[in-house]
């Protein structure tokens, strides 16, 4: 049981694994930002209708942050790691709480833009504004009108009211941007709060030392370099020579044709080597020695995904 209890802690270091993911995260946040503003000036346009503006102002909102949520998810490499992982092995090698914190993995990754897209259009607060103006209840203003309704509380966010009306809607248009406002700070102190615990909890569980964390981040960043550019330099050299076997020759300039002499391919890897290294992986050891990817862990020759007799792989750290 407190094996079990360990291993799934430890998939806690799906969060965050490297400043390269932070960094990303950053980059990610600022462009949210500048889409956001730039979506507030050119698209965002309240229709002041009763009924309408709940939905539209909510739709101003929700809508991007759901499809920016979506490409985060469709984007992420481990998202296709998972669905290969799937397909080929199913989720028998994880348990029900190590499942759960992988797809958590994604999820958070994918939510830092629309988590972004939220805070920024509740500081506005023009959505907000939009959405919510035409259910104050007139009692809370001093002194509203009586023959006025709902249907002229929907119109405050465009400015289009009575003369006698413009101090109310100042009023509103203020207390609706506080709640707004509100609603936005809350929501990055929760987010900051959710992202220091879940690093406390990484750097408390991570079963690997500081060093050797970095050691195998970069390990992981340096094979995936080098196998997107031997990958592409493979598939182009094989490319050639299908094409010159189709017509004889094949027209390559100066650095393709250094390419074919340099390295000459003469076939292409097998499926079961193409899934041997696909899919989700779990930091292993074998007799002691870490086993960094599945690509090491094939390299290795190691070959199972549960204890064997020739070494024992310690289940740790999802990737």
């Amino acid at each position: 049981m407190a094996a079990l209890v360990a291993e799934n802690f430890r998939f806690l270091s799906l969060f965050f694994k490297s400043k390269d993911v932070m960094i990303f995260n950053g980059l990610v946040a600022l462009g949210t930002v500048g889409s956001e503003e730039l979506f507030s000036v050119v698209a965002f346009h309240c229709p002041c209708s009763p009924a309408r503006n709940y939905i539209y102002g909510l739709a101003a909102i929700g809508v991007p942050a759901l499809a920016l949520f979506l490409i985060g998810v469709i984007l992420n490499n481990h998202t296709w790691n998972v669905v290969a992982e799937c397909h080929k092995r199913g989720t028998k090698n994880f348990s029900t709480a190590a499942t759960f914190l992988l797809f958590g993995s994604i999820m958070g990754r994918a939510a830092v833009a629309p988590v972004t897209w939220s805070v920024i259009s509740l500081l506005r607060g023009e959505a907000y504004i939009c959405a919510l103006s035409e259910f104050v209840r007139p009692s809370t203003l001093d002194k509203f009108p009586s023959e006025f309704g709902a249907e002229v509380l929907a119109r405050f966010p465009c400015k289009d009211v009575p003369a006698n009306l413009t101090k109310f809607r100042d009023e509103v248009t203020r207390r609706l941007r506080y709640e707004s406002q509100l609603f936005g700070w809350l929501l990055i102190g929760i987010v900051a709060v959710l992202v220091f615990l879940t690093k406390c909890l990484k750097h408390c569980c991570s079963p690997l030392s500081y060093r050797q964390e970095a050691y195998w981040a970069q390990y992981r960043s340096n094979e995936d370099k080098l196998f997107r550019r031997t990958a592409e330099v493979h598939s182009r050299i094989l490319a050639a020579n299908n094409v010159k076997q189709f017509f004889g020759f094949v027209a390559l300039d100066k650095e393709e044709k250094e390419l074919v002499q340099e390295f000459p391919v003469e076939g292409v890897q097998p499926s079961p080597q193409w899934n041997a290294i696909t899919g989700v992986y779990i930091y292993r050891e074998n007799k002691g020695f870490p086993l960094y990817s599945r690509l090491h862990k094939w390299a290795k020759g190691v070959e199972g995904n549960g204890p064997t007799p020739e070494g024992h792989e310690m289940l740790f750290l999802a990737s």
